[in-house]
């Protein structure tokens, strides 16, 4: 494995063969994905953690989606990356989207986590009360109301190190980073679906709060071609809840389109 920095942002990348460009969520990192690394053996697989998030640096100017998708795309051409599979979560699934619609030769497929088009009305003011509490001394709050609701019960229950792992990844968080990208998801809009020509997969857990399995669907039904599977008791943090699941069902669907 290496670590690669280009611009702000910092990527880990590990393996040969055709490229996998994978983008975590909101409070995420590219650890979020560690599980499916084995069933990427066979690929050159390039984690980014997001301006802003994890061990890249939070730019000057303003946090918005089209600057993380801008700065995925000069990651990706820095890395000297024509085209990848791209694998996001939540948030990262709407940076997904904006790329496959705007620059569609960067894109071989799409899988997405927990995928949403655009926040709902509810959904951005809550984001926007989150960043004031991130600010205000609260991130160790938001990780525990992130257990407490986006995670599912029976990862509760069963998956210590899991719920573990999630609230680690919050409280690592820079406050004023996690609070601008808070503030940057509330602003997102949705793409012209009908303008993603890539394989598409979406996956959410069918005890995802967050995003429910009607949004992934919904979603789905406005991709031409593209393919909704759920995951049984599983919440909002589909890759470290169900890894075995959510890497199996990754790995299936870039063999199909590897054929």
């Amino acid at each position: 494995m290496t670590t690669v920095t280009v611009g702000q942002v910092v990527a880990e990348v590990v393996g040969e063969g055709a490229a996998v460009v994978m983008i975590h969520g909101l409070g995420g990192t590219s650890n979020m994905f560690q599980p499916q690394m084995a069933a990427l053996s066979s690929y050159r697989v390039i984690r980014l953690d997001l301006p802003g998030s994890g061990r890249s640096l939070r730019p000057i100017e303003p946090l918005t989606i089209e600057g993380m998708s801008e700065a995925v795309i000069r990651t990706m051409a820095g890395m000297g990356v024509a085209s990848a599979h791209f694998v996001g979560h939540s948030m990262g699934t709407i940076i997904c989207q904006q790329i496959a619609s705007t620059q569609p030769a960067l894109v071989t497929s799409l899988t997405l986590f927990g995928a949403l088009a655009e926040p709902a009305e509810a959904t951005r003011q809550g984001l926007a009360n989150r960043a004031r509490l991130a600010r205000s001394g609260g991130i160790a709050d938001i990780a525990d109301q992130i257990v407490a609701n986006a995670i599912s019960a029976h990862t509760r229950e069963t998956s210590p190190a899991a719920v573990a792992f999630v609230r680690e990844s919050i409280t690592r968080q820079d406050p004023e980073s996690y609070a601008r990208t808070c503030e940057a998801l509330a602003k997102a809009t949705s793409v012209d679906a009908r303008r993603i020509s890539a394989p598409t997969l979406l996956v959410t857990g069918d005890a995802d709060t967050v995003n429910p399995a009607g949004v992934g669907q919904a979603l789905a039904d406005r991709i031409k071609g593209a393919v909704f599977s759920s995951l049984d008791r599983c919440g909002h943090w589909a890759t470290v809840e169900s890894p075995r699941d959510s890497s199996q069902k990754l790995a299936d669907f870039l063999r199909r389109v590897d054929r």
